[in-house]
Parts: C-alpha cells; structure tokens; sequence
C-alpha cells in the first residue's frame, strides 16, 4: 500500500498460527522494519483476551478456545469475518494506545458510510454499533511500543456462535453483519476499503 505500511493478505489462517506469527514478527522487527496490515479470516474459534473470565464462555460446544494476549473478553471468529490485525511501531508514529483504538474505530465507521450505514463507538465499550448491536470489535496487545492484533469486521458469517458467549463481556448483546443489514459488499471489498481507511487515518496522525 505504502513504503510505510505494507498489506498482506493471508487468506483463511488458523487463529493459533496467525497469533504466533504476530508474536514473532513483534519480536524481530528493528526500528527500521515497516510496519504491516494483515487481512485474514479465520476457521470457527472463541478467543478470551488476556483477562478475560471464564464465565463469558456460556456454552462453547465443539468450537475451540483460545486464551491469548490480547486485551478484551470473549469473542468468536469465524469464516465470512474481516480480520485487520495492525502491527504498528507506536512511538514512531506518534500514537498512543487509545489514540489507534479510535482510530480503528472511526475507520470501520467510515467504511460503513460509503454503504450507507451510520455507525458508532462507546467509550464504555470498545468497538462498532449500529443501532445498538455490535458489528466490530477490537483487541489490542502493545508490546515495547509495538502493537498486534486488531479489529474484527462481520461481513457475512453464520452469527448463531455469538449466542454460545457474553460477546465482549456483555450478556445479551447483539450482534450484527453487513448482509444481515442488506449490505451485499464483498469480503475482499470490505478489506480494501478498510486498508485504505486505515492507510489514510494513519498517514494524517
């Protein structure tokens, strides 16, 4: 995309093996490497975020679970999900932690805008709402001013593992996705956009 923020595109990625290379990337980038825009889906999954409690997990099944790094409680991943995960050199872009979060959010909100969707963000409770349901969520992890994983998009996925967890934490939340909203915008489409929402957010920071 940029000489500053190069875009990958992964595919369908196990949750597990995105998560490590993430770690390994974090750990081996130099002050010189460039920062990365990774777009994947993920196979069905529930991730608890570093604190979160077990208790979310209301009824996880035959999906599997897994406890990772990043901030947040419980959410699912599944096929048909946009997964935009950032790794991002902070202290040289001049951003902090809560700075990307709205950054992240405004980007899926004006995503949405050219659909024709108003969308917003609770301070009380991060990620993206239309009407009242949940239609991002994020999940960061900032390590030596070096931050991964991300923000994940419902662009047309089964929702009903939704109703197996307290999404984010909060029991009885809802959740919705762009078909479900009669938007029939394409998953690669919606990584474009959001790629380059992303790419111009950060360029003005």
């Amino acid at each position: 995309m940029s000489e500053t923020l190069r875009l990958r595109h992964l595919g369908l990625t196990p949750y597990a093996q995105s998560w490590q290379a993430m770690r390994d990337f974090t750990d081996q980038r130099t002050p010189d490497t460039a920062d990365e825009l990774w777009l994947l889906q993920h196979p069905p999954v529930f991730t608890l975020g570093q604190a979160g409690r077990p208790e979310h997990l209301l009824d996880p099944g035959d999906i599997p679970v897994i406890h990772c790094d990043r901030g947040g409680q419980v959410t699912y991943h599944g096929p048909g999900q946009l997964i935009a995960y950032v790794l991002l050199d902070l202290r040289r872009a001049g951003i902090g932690v809560k700075a990307l979060v709205q950054l992240l959010e405004q980007a899926v909100i004006d995503l949405l805008a050219t659909q024709g969707i108003s969308a917003n963000a609770r301070r009380d409770a991060p990620g993206v709402y239309v009407d009242g349901a949940k239609i991002a969520a994020l999940g960061l992890r900032v390590r030596q001013g070096r931050s991964y994983h991300g923000l994940s998009l419902n662009c047309d996925l089964d929702l009903s593992p939704f109703a197996r967890i307290n999404p984010c934490g909060h029991a009885g939340l809802e959740v919705t996705s762009l078909s479900r909203l009669g938007c029939s915008l394409s998953l690669a489409m919606a990584g474009d956009l959001l790629a380059q929402q992303l790419l111009d957010k950060l360029e003005k920071v």
